[in-house]
């Protein structure tokens, strides 16, 4: 009888029929079968990267789980590495804020052709400022027109739709009617973020949809502030801090919650719920000290919070700076009052001037402190108005919603400051030169971050989405 072989013990353990051999998620039979093809398939559904440097950890299958806020490399070099969103909600006049328009004044009163009503005239006089010679309305925006060499007027651009709702989605998300990630969430999902310690995306103020991740990963969503100056700071962020439990135990607490966050993955499958809401603990327990002291604006020289202006405006846009500072990525200040259907001549200066002064401070404090290059600041609304009256049942005369010419400026993070880009026709009702569209302002801004706006996309329901959806050509005259 010839003598029986004997293995190994490790190929006898291996070859050796066991339950795990037949019980197995779905994501363990991709990762089985295929040679591997499935599971890397389904990698990018998860965030891993099997090729990633410096993983922090490793998932079923010894794939590499990198941190999704952690910072990344943009496609091509560029200047700006954060974004200080001002939305102007509401929808600012053009033909009075930054478009001049005389033909208009000279038919004030008067019916012009191809338009209902009677024409309006702005009631503000406009001045050639700075070495560009840009015209700024002085009597609104005294403080920004010191400041016009520094910054790009886009006085050509236009939208779909000019309904308050439908243009603010379009302006922060890039879509018209479905939910799409926000602006926000993008360009951190693009670059991550350089504080650990705090939100890559911070909103003061706003509505939800504005901030929102959709269909990105929830780690993107924006976190929203309701801050306003001298308001008690434990109030700034709600729940960050454990009024029961010291930091120690808080820490203990959240290792336990991540240990048994892992069992579940290793035994089950990584649920991408479970990991934001456990992103979402760990971010708060970690914004305790570093979030707070960020709102805390008495901390600056008191030369600096006059600068800003000791008002709401004016603290917001000083703690938008003091974010950046500190490492987010993408601020947005919503500076709203901008609908105005009656009464321009006295609601405008009251508006504008609210934002002006802070504005104007945010532009000089970035570039005392190095800060301008890197730090792209927008300013803009979802639509423009009308060149014809509309008094909305006021004596005063307003202006109507327009979607055909809105205007809106950006300084700083690569911009090519001191110019007025593109035209409105002659009473300032339409963009006919160069005009620019939302979706390309989006790439234009994208490609200031160092993005390809064709190429940041993530693969949802079988298709790779983008921020600019199909369109969108980069407006390279803004780009210095």
């Amino acid at each position: 009888m010839s003598t029986p072989v004997q293995f190994p013990e490790k190929y006898v353990r291996e070859h050796t029929p066991s339950a795990e051999d037949i019980i197995f998620t779905r994501r363990q039979f991709l990762l089985r079968t295929g040679m591997g093809f499935g599971g890397m398939g389904l990698a990018a559904v998860f965030g891993i990267n099997p090729w990633a440097d410096g993983a922090s950890a490793l998932a079923p299958g010894g794939l590499k789980v990198t941190n999704p806020l952690a910072p990344k490399t943009p496609h091509f070099p560029a200047k700006a590495k954060h974004i200080i969103h001002i939305f102007a909600s509401g929808g600012p006049t053009q033909v009075d804020t930054w478009d001049p328009k005389p033909e208009l004044t000279k038919f004030d009163g008067k019916s012009i052709p191809g338009h209902d009503g009677l024409a309006f005239g702005s009631p503000f006089k406009f001045t050639k400022m700075g070495k560009s010679g840009v015209e700024v309305n002085m009597e609104v925006f005294p403080g920004l027109g010191k400041h016009i060499d520094d910054i790009a007027v886009i006085r050509s651009l236009w939208t779909d739709v000019p309904a308050h709702e439908v243009a603010q989605r379009f302006m922060n998300t890039g879509s018209l009617q479905l939910p799409k990630p926000s602006f926000g969430s993008w360009v951190v999902y693009g670059l991550g973020t350089d504080n650990q310690n705090m939100p890559g995306f911070v909103t003061i103020g706003g509505r939800p949809e504005w901030r929102q991740s959709s269909f990105l990963p929830g780690t993107y969503q924006g976190v929203n502030v309701n801050y306003s100056r001298g308001m008690n700071l434990d109030n700034v962020i709600l729940n960050i801090r454990n009024q029961f439990s010291p930091m120690e135990r808080q820490r203990r607490q959240l290792d336990l919650v991540k240990d048994l966050n892992k069992m579940h993955a290793a035994a089950l499958q990584k649920d991408a719920q479970l990991e934001a809401r456990i992103e979402a603990f760990e971010m708060a327990f970690k914004m305790q000290t570093e979030a707070t002291d960020a709102f805390d604006v008495t901390k600056e020289p008191e030369s600096v919070q006059e600068m800003y202006g000791k008002t709401d405006l004016g603290a917001k846009l000083l703690v938008a700076r003091r974010l950046v500072e500190k490492g987010v990525r993408f601020v947005q200040v919503e500076a709203g009052g901008w609908d105005m259907h009656g009464g321009i001549a006295t609601a405008l200066p009251r508006t504008g001037g609210a934002i002006d002064t802070p504005a104007a401070a945010l532009i000089q404090d970035l570039k005392d402190r190095g800060l301008l290059d890197s730090t792209l600041i927008i300013w803009g609304g979802e639509f423009g108005r009308t060149v014809t009256a509309d008094r909305n049942g006021n004596a005063a005369p307003g202006r109507d919603h327009n979607g055909r010419a809105m205007v809106a400026w950006m300084a700083g993070g690569g911009v090519k400051g001191g110019q007025a880009y593109g035209a409105t026709d002659e009473f300032g009702s339409k963009a006919v030169e160069n005009k620019v569209h939302i979706h390309d302002l989006h790439a234009t801004q994208l490609a200031l971050l160092g993005f390809d706006h064709e190429k940041l996309t993530y693969r949802y329901n079988g298709r790779d989405f983008r921020f600019t959806d199909n369109y969108g050509k980069v407006v390279k005259a803004l780009v210095g």
